[in-house]
């Protein structure tokens, strides 16, 4: 069977070692163990965990994807490192974001069909937002754009100056792949060795996200844009009433719902229970495999997947059609067949 994976991370190491040369914040430093330290802002780090094993060059993680009895392709997010260009000045976000882009297409050319790039955008300066994007997807190629839950640490990406880049997206056709960051919510969530933080944190921050997005308006003046959200798309499925009973003052045309089932999302929940919600509230034409490898392992995720009914031409969706479409994934040409001369 093949799979095509929608929530896959890999970090070039290029793009780490360009940060060790920062000056001030954010930046990353060697942490002596073939793992890095990313420091934020003063006071406030990050382990980049090269040193574990599943951080391993592309090759070797594809070839952990062979070893899963499927055909395994992968589109590449950034993760939490996405909110990190736009922490930086607007020109120095724009270089290491066009440093991320070329990675990307790179790595698609080195395994046509095999990987897709997604790309990263500096959202600190709007103008120069909507030339990175323009630049990775028209000159690229790259099928989608990495949206931070938080844009540096103003959590606000929802900021009106925001709207021409979400219709420039929308224009272009590609989704924004919203991830949590580790940029906020660390202080009333800290301690537990960030236990509270990597189970509540992240699922809070792409909820706040997501739902910045609605009640702003950017959802509406944007219908057709494509927000994809990650790990099942937070707490917002599940608190979906609560949403339409206590938004009424945003005074949107519609219930929030409404917006809401409009995004896509993944298969990122390692609880079949939250796996089958999310197909149920989103509807099966709206949700994509993802295994948040090397975050999570892959082999789990399609087991508690194996657990739900469904049908062959849903799990078709799920696993292939579904992601196929809403990136646009262009498969690489077939070589020509000659035929043979006639003699």
């Amino acid at each position: 069977m093949r799979i095509i994976d929608s929530h896959f991370h890999w970090r070039p190491i290029s793009m780490l070692e360009w940060a060790c040369k920062a000056k001030g914040y954010p930046r990353a430093e060697r942490d002596g163990k073939g793992g890095y330290i990313w420091t934020i802002r003063e006071g406030y780090s990050v382990a980049i965990r090269n040193n574990h094993p599943a951080w391993a060059p592309l090759d070797v993680m594809l070839a952990h994807m062979d070893g899963l009895g499927h055909q395994v392709d992968v589109v590449c997010t950034i993760g939490p490192l996405s909110v990190y260009f736009s922490e930086l000045p607007p020109e120095a976000g724009r270089d290491a974001a066009m440093l991320w882009n070329e990675e990307m297409a790179a790595a698609e050319r080195k395994f046509p069909g095999r990987f897709w790039g997604t790309a990263a955008v500096p959202l600190k300066d709007t103008k120069v937002a909507i030339e990175v994007l323009d630049h990775a997807v028209n000159k690229l190629g790259l099928c989608g754009a990495n949206l931070p839950g938080s844009v540096g640490t103003d959590a606000r990406i929802d900021a009106e100056r925001l709207l021409p880049f979400y219709q420039r997206a929308e224009e272009l056709g590609i989704p924004l792949f919203l991830h949590p960051t580790d940029a906020i919510f660390e202080d009333i969530l800290e301690g537990y060795d960030n236990t509270l933080h990597f189970s509540l944190g992240r699922v809070i921050e792409v909820s706040v996200g997501a739902a910045r997005l609605i009640l702003s308006g950017t959802m509406e003046r944007c219908p057709n844009l494509k927000i994809m959200l990650s790990h099942t798309g937070g707490a917002l499925p599940y608190q979906s009433g609560r949403m339409d009973k206590n938004t009424k003052a945003a005074k949107l045309p519609r219930p929030v719902s409404e917006y809401m089932k409009r995004m896509y999302t993944d298969t990122v929940s390692p609880h079949t229970a939250g796996i089958k919600f999310a197909i149920d509230y989103y509807g099966i034409d709206n949700v994509m495999y993802g295994s948040d490898y090397p975050c999570w392992e892959p082999a789990e995720a399609l087991e508690l997947i194996s657990k739900i009914d469904l049908s062959e031409a849903d799990k078709q969706k799920l696993f292939v059609d579904n992601v196929k479409r809403i990136f646009r994934l262009r498969e690489p040409a077939k070589p020509a067949v000659r035929e043979p001369a006639l003699v």
